[in-house]
């Protein structure tokens, strides 16, 4: 932590194999170049391009990820049904049913400062969920004394993104959109002091359909037979944001994007 600031590195979503290898080449530096205090990954896409386990969990945290965010695939894997409820720092969106196995929130202490990450699911184009807005002000009430706020907003629809980005502004220090591998070029601090971006990206093959074999997904749409998705190869992109945060105020003083490759 450099004086009042704290840093927050997020990692896009964790595209297979070659998302992992990614990460394992890129993030170890990275986070030092930074100087980053808190690295949080979205890994629900790390197993195969669905879903995510216990042993991928564990390779993630070994290559820098403090906490591991995810998203509507996150029971992809059906043993991560019974492997989630005993990971700490994993995440699967607060807004699912509350008999889900696993927790939406935690927060966590580096250096006496406290963070807490949030994990929500957007409704749009998606499973029935509960209501995100009202999961967030829940999380909000029932932390009142943590300053520094990270929300990752897995959503479909880019309007119910920005819709959280404006219900939370100037209440938590950052919200990032995931899910569509698509990174957005809106990146800034709304006015009440928190960092936005619509969607983050992906750490996935570059060549492809959002991280899928393009010839596959070419072949679904030009058919409408259902085909397996297959995770691509071939040079991989690396997507990520870095947030600056006052972490006497927990308001968001610039919000970056941080894009490398992998060959």
């Amino acid at each position: 932590m450099t004086g009042a600031d704290f840093r927050i590195l997020f990692v896009a979503d964790v595209v297979g194999h070659p998302g992992r290898e990614a990460v394992k080449a890129i993030l170890p530096a990275l986070k030092e170049e930074l100087g980053a205090d808190l690295t949080i990954v979205n890994g629900e896409n790390a197993a195969g391009g669905f879903g995510l386990t216990a042993k991928i969990v564990s390779e993630l945290k070994g290559h820098g990820a403090d906490v591991i965010t995810t998203g509507n695939h996150v029971f992809a894997q059906k043993e991560f049904v019974g492997e989630l409820p005993s990971l700490e720092r994993v995440l699967r969106p607060a807004n699912y049913p509350p008999d889900a196995p696993g927790r939406g929130w935690t927060v966590v202490e580096v250096d006496g400062t406290k963070a807490l990450v949030m994990n929500l699911i957007g409704r749009i184009f998606l499973d029935s969920f509960d209501d995100p807005f009202r999961a967030a002000d829940a999380i909000l009430q029932a932390n009142p004394d943590v300053r520094i706020v990270f929300c990752d907003m897995h959503a479909e629809a880019t309007s119910e993104k920005s819709a959280m980005g404006w219900f939370l502004n100037g209440r938590v220090s950052a919200v990032v959109g995931t899910h569509t591998h698509v990174p957005t070029a809106d990146a800034r601090v709304l006015p009440g002091g928190t960092a936005y971006v619509t969607d983050v990206g992906m750490v996935g093959p570059r060549d492809s359909c959002i991280g899928m074999d393009k010839d596959i997904v070419l072949q679904r749409f030009r058919t409408g037979v259902p085909t397996r998705f297959v995770v691509a190869s071939g040079p991989v992109t690396f997507n990520s944001v870095l947030v600056t945060i006052n972490s006497s105020s927990g308001q968001a003083t610039s919000i970056q994007r941080v894009d490398r490759e992998h060959v």
